[in-house]
Formats: C-alpha cells, sequence, structure tokens
C-alpha cells in the first residue's frame, strides 16, 4: 500500500462521497472531489480541511475532457491516485415506464454507469503500473431488486454490478481489488430529490427495510474505508449490500 494515499471520490461535495471524505481524510489520506457543482466543491473544501488535506475539482463525470482534464489536474496536485470511489449519480426521474423520457434516461445512464467507466478509464492505468489500488462503485438496492417508476436508476445500478465484478475478474491479480456498495435508502441529497418527486414511492420502499430506518452516510464511509484498505485483501468483484436487512443473499 501507498505510504500516503490518494483518492478522489466522484460526487464527493455532497452525500455518500461527502461522508466518505471525511472518513478517508480521518485515516491520513489525500482527497481530490471530483463534483459537478463548484458551490457545493467550495462550501465542502472549506469544511473538510480541517480533516486534511483536501482538493476540489469541478467535473462533469458524464464528459469525457472534464473527467480526463480532473485527472491531470489531480495528478499535478496529489500526484497519481491510488484510490478512486465512484460515488457521483443522479436519481432522474420518478416516473411510470410508458412516461419516461428518452432524455431522461440517457442523462441517467450517462452520469451513473458511463461516469464510473470514464472515471476508472481515466485512473485505473495507473494503478495497475504502481501495482496497488483500490477502486468502490455504488450500485443501489435498485439494480438488485427494480424500482418501480426508475427504469434508468434501476437499469444504471444493475449495470454497475456487472461492471464490478467483470473489472474486479480482470484485475484479480495485478494488486487492484474493485468492489461495490449497493445502499438501500440512506439519508442524501438524492433521496431528498426523489421523496419530493414521488413521496409515495419512497415512503414504500422505506417499507422494505427490516430494521425500520434509513441508513446513515458514516456506515456507508464505514463500510468504504475497509474496501478502501490494505485490510480488504482476498474481495474482489464483490458488490456490498448496505440494507439494514432487506437484501439477504
Amino acid at each position: 500500500m501507498p505510504a500516503q494515499r490518494v483518492a478522489v471520490i466522484t460526487g464527493g461535495a455532497s452525500g455518500l462521497g461527502y461522508a466518505a471524505a471525511r472518513r478517508f481524510l480521518s485515516e491520513g489520506m489525500r482527497v481530490a472531489l471530483w463534483d459537478i457543482s463548484d458551490p457545493n466543491l467550495q462550501r465542502a473544501t472549506a469544511e473538510l480541511a480541517q480533516f486534511g488535506d483536501v482538493w476540489g475539482c469541478q467535473t462533469d463525470v458524464s464528459d469525457v475532457y472534464s473527467i480526463e482534464q480532473a485527472a491531470q489536474r489531480t495528478r499535478d496536485v496529489f500526484g497519481d491516485a491510488d484510490t478512486v470511489l465512484a460515488a457521483a449519480g443522479i436519481a432522474g426521474h420518478v416516473l411510470p415506464y410508458v412516461d419516461y423520457p428518452l432524455s431522461g434516461w440517457h442523462d441517467v445512464i450517462n452520469t451513473n454507469l458511463t461516469g464510473v467507466h470514464l472515471t476508472c478509464r481515466a485512473l485505473v492505468p495507473t494503478m495497475i503500473a504502481s501495482g496497488w489500488g483500490r477502486v468502490i462503485t455504488v450500485s443501489s438496492m435498485a439494480g438488485k431488486e427494480g424500482n418501480p417508476k426508475q427504469i434508468a436508476y434501476s437499469s444504471a445500478k444493475a449495470a454497475i454490478m456487472g461492471f464490478t465484478k467483470s473489472l474486479g475478474k480482470e484485475l484479480a491479480q495485478t494488486g487492484v481489488l474493485v468492489n461495490g456498495i449497493a445502499p438501500t435508502l440512506v439519508q442524501s441529497p438524492m433521496l431528498d430529490e426523489a421523496s419530493v418527486l414521488d413521496p409515495q414511492a419512497i415512503d414504500a420502499l422505506r417499507a422494505k427495510i427490516p430494521m425500520g430506518r434509513l441508513g446513515r452516510p458514516e456506515e456507508f464511509a464505514a463500510l468504504a474505508a475497509w474496501l478502501a484498505s490494505d485490510q480488504c485483501s482476498f474481495t474482489t468483484g464483490m458488490t456490498f449490500d448496505l440494507s439494514g436487512g432487506r437484501s439477504t443473499y
């Protein structure tokens, strides 16, 4: 494991990415936040600076040029990244399938799925070259079970699990491990957005959690920290549930 690790967190200026950034910083990692919102980046880097060495880069993960520029700028600031948490994502529309707009489908797939691919495409080669790396993807219970009225989101999150399996097996002997997290409802800005769009659909999903509560961002961050660590050494291609007992298979 590198002496001083460098993590890139997409969507790191809010929600689950922000929680993971705080945890990574507390463990001595240098953290580059990639986020599309410059105001959120300014706020997040100011708040997180007390915990460690953090830097923000405005990035659109659905755009290959933006990703390549962010990767180069990160190398200029911190050197090569050895850890990536691909947490950027959007909920998209909450609508019946027959009403779901094609533009909305493309927005969700490009951000939630292609964004993971473009991020890894830009950062994984140097991890392979160094012989050590950790890639953490973020799927969802929606990818395992399928959420009604979220056709694009559910499809993208299912595909991320396939991406994780494929890349994990391909890189299994390189020192680069690839694992994912599939949360159920975790308190976050994305959940707040979806709750406004369709409160009844979100209430129905909440009722499926046997523990009877939402997940907490710090619980996500703790699992991400282990997956990013040297202690995670014999697991790759796996997507871990964070579901309060909703998923037990």
